[in-house]
């Protein structure tokens, strides 16, 4: 990390550890998740780089709309996930899951809250990811009006729409409490 975006760095780290920790977690599940990334954001020296440590904190959203919530089925993991990965050098988590998501899905998204304040953190998850890896997902509300999804060749092409219980019944289990969150 050069010595000019050390301070940067820092003032992420800190509004992301104060986004956590305001967090209100109502599960067993987001406790413990909740309580693992705060003892992660302490330990990592570089907490939002995927190759500094096979622990990392990726950027995620639930997307919504007039027609439901939109998922996209994981191609290597077999499952119905939000859409989401991991942060570039520079980028803040939320800006991350913005362009993953445009990226998996082809909708024109923005964030919820709107203006120029990141958003709020809608939901967090800790779970195992591919090559040994863990993920300290932090979650975020984006909104899309009725598009059709239209993924780009390279990404899963089974993107869509889905009622807040169809989603329920369908997703990952860390998924899960997120949507019955913010279903309407």
């Amino acid at each position: 990390m050069s010595h000019d975006a050390e301070p940067a760095a820092r003032a992420l780290r800190d509004r992301v550890r104060a986004d956590v920790a305001g967090f209100d977690a109502r599960t067993e599940r987001e406790r413990d998740s909740q309580a693992r990334f705060l003892t992660e954001l302490g330990r990592l020296a570089e907490p939002f780089s995927e190759h500094a440590d096979p622990v990392h904190v990726t950027g995620s959203a639930i997307i919504a709309g007039p027609r439901g919530t939109v998922l996209h089925f994981h191609k290597r993991l077999r499952m119905w996930l939000q859409t989401g990965g991991h942060v570039d050098p520079g980028e803040t988590p939320w800006d991350a899951a913005l362009r993953e998501s445009i990226e998996e899905t082809g909708l024109p998204l923005c964030h919820a809250a709107g203006g120029d304040a990141p958003p709020p953190l809608v939901h967090l998850d800790v779970h195992p990811a591919a090559r040994g890896h863990t993920h300290l997902d932090l979650r975020y509300l984006l909104h899309s009006d009725d598009a059709e999804p239209s993924p780009p060749p390279g990404e899963s092409q089974e993107v869509r729409w889905f009622s807040w219980d169809d989603a329920i019944a369908r997703a990952d289990p860390g998924l899960v409490d997120a949507l019955r969150r913010l279903r309407p």
